[in-house]
C-alpha cells in the first residue's frame, strides 16, 4: 500500500495559494485516477483506490501545514506503511516556478510541513515530489507562499499540476528511478517577467 499525501492548508482563504499546490495535485490525481477523497480519518480527508493493482491511500491533512506530520504518522502507523512507500507532494521555494523534482529522501529545508513530517516519522528516508513555486526577495516568505500565483504563472502551474500527477503515477507504477529519469531532467518552464 502506498500513502500519497498532498500538503496544504484547509479553508477557502488558502485555496489556490502557492502553499496549497500539494492539495491541488492531490485533487487532480484523485479525479484522473478515480480515487475519490471522500472520507475523514486522523484529522485528514482521504480516499482509497488502486492503480495497476497497487493499493493507494490518498490523503489531504486537515491540520494546518505546520502539523502535517500528525496525519502522515497516524496513517503510516495504522496501515503499517513503510517510509519508502510514503510519497509527499509539496511546494518548494528553492525551485523555479513550475519545476517538478522527485527525491528519494532528504531533509525538510525551510518547509514547516515537511519539518513536521520528518520529526513525527523520525525519518528522512521517504520519497517526495517537490513543486517549484519560486521566491521573491521583496515579499516576506510567509506572505509569498500564502499568496496566489500571478496571472502569468497560473497557466504554467496548471500544466505543472498535470505533470506532477503523472510523476506520482510513475513513482508508484514504474518506480522512483524511472520517475526521476523522466521528470527530473525536464527544463525549467519559460515564465513571463513577474510584475508582482
Amino acid at each position: 500500500m502506498y500513502l500519497i499525501v498532498g500538503l496544504g492548508n484547509i479553508g477557502k482563504e488558502y485555496q489556490n495559494t502557492r502553499h496549497n499546490i500539494g492539495f491541488e495535485i492531490a485533487d487532480y490525481f484523485s479525479t484522473k485516477y478515480q480515487i475519490p477523497i471522500n472520507k475523514v480519518k486522523f484529522n485528514a480527508d482521504y480516499g482509497t483506490g488502486s492503480i495497476e493493482g497497487k493499493k493507494i491511500l490518498l490523503v489531504k491533512p486537515r491540520t494546518f501545514m505546520n502539523n502535517s506530520g500528525e496525519a502522515v504518522a497516524d496513517f503510516a502507523d495504522y496501515f503499517q506503511i513503510p517510509d519508502e512507500d510514503i510519497l509527499i507532494i509539496y511546494d518548494d521555494i528553492e525551485l523555479d516556478t513550475g519545476v517538478v523534482r522527485i527525491r528519494k529522501k532528504g531533509g525538510s529545508g525551510t518547509h514547516n510541513g515537511m519539518r513536521s513530517i520528518v520529526s513525527l516519522l523520525d525519518s528522512k528516508i521517504f520519497p517526495r515530489v517537490r513543486i517549484g513555486v519560486g521566491k521573491n526577495g521583496r515579499i516576506p516568505l510567509v506572505k509569498y507562499v500564502l499568496g496566489r500565483f500571478t496571472p502569468q504563472q497560473r497557466p504554467i502551474m496548471d500544466e505543472t499540476v498535470k505533470e506532477a500527477s503523472t510523476a506520482v503515477y510513475d513513482c508508484i507504477v514504474h518506480g522512483l528511478d524511472y520517475a526521476m529519469n523522466h521528470h527530473n531532467m525536464k527544463k525549467k518552464k519559460e515564465e513571463p517577467h513577474e510584475s508582482e
